[in-house]
């Protein structure tokens, strides 16, 4: 029971977390005069990659410190937030493109409730998923992070110039 209330807590905390310092990672690039290490892990346009890499680096760090407070409890408790993280993610991709390609337009108000809707599932994915779960691949989750990782980094400098990286306000790619 104790472990229970552990891992609830840790999760609850995370998404308090993820929630805050997402919101600030959107504004972090602007605010540091759009230096360009700040944009390795901040928001550098409004398109929607950049709106994941908000999303997946305050992941990634609760990810990263849950699994030295967790692991002893979950020894699964890397992969499965990793499946977590991925879930979220495909959420952000899929709401967005569906809300947007129905109505014609996206709305800032309906992408942050969403943001905040990709981190509940994640964080309730886990929690539920941890109570019942026996995947320990965790070298699989390892790799994941590590790409995904990569990924932001390099296409924040190297962006391709595909509609998911492409600024619906600018019609830019990438850092200006």
């Amino acid at each position: 029971m104790l472990e229970k209330k552990r891992i609830l807590k840790y999760e609850i905390i995370s998404t308090i977390f993820i929630i805050l310092l997402g919101a600030l990672l959107h504004f972090t690039f602007k605010w540091s005069s759009s230096n360009p290490i700040i944009g390795t892990f901040s928001a550098v346009n409004e398109s929607v990659w950049e709106h994941l890499k908000i999303l997946f680096f305050p992941m990634l760090i609760t990810t990263l410190v849950g699994q030295l407070y967790l692991k002893k409890y979950k020894p699964n408790y890397l992969a499965i937030k990793t499946q977590g993280i991925l879930l979220a993610l495909a959420f952000i991709v899929i709401f967005f493109y569906t809300y947007s390609g129905i109505i014609g337009n996206h709305y800032p108000l309906v992408d942050i409730i969403s943001f905040v809707i990709a981190v509940l599932i994640e964080e309730i994915y886990t929690y539920k998923k941890l109570k019942t779960s026996t995947i320990k691949n965790n070298n699989l989750a390892i790799i994941t992070l590590t790409l995904l990782s990569i990924s932001f980094i390099i296409f924040t400098f190297y962006t391709p110039q595909l509609g998911i990286f492409k600024d619906l306000s600018t019609n830019t790619y990438g850092i200006k």
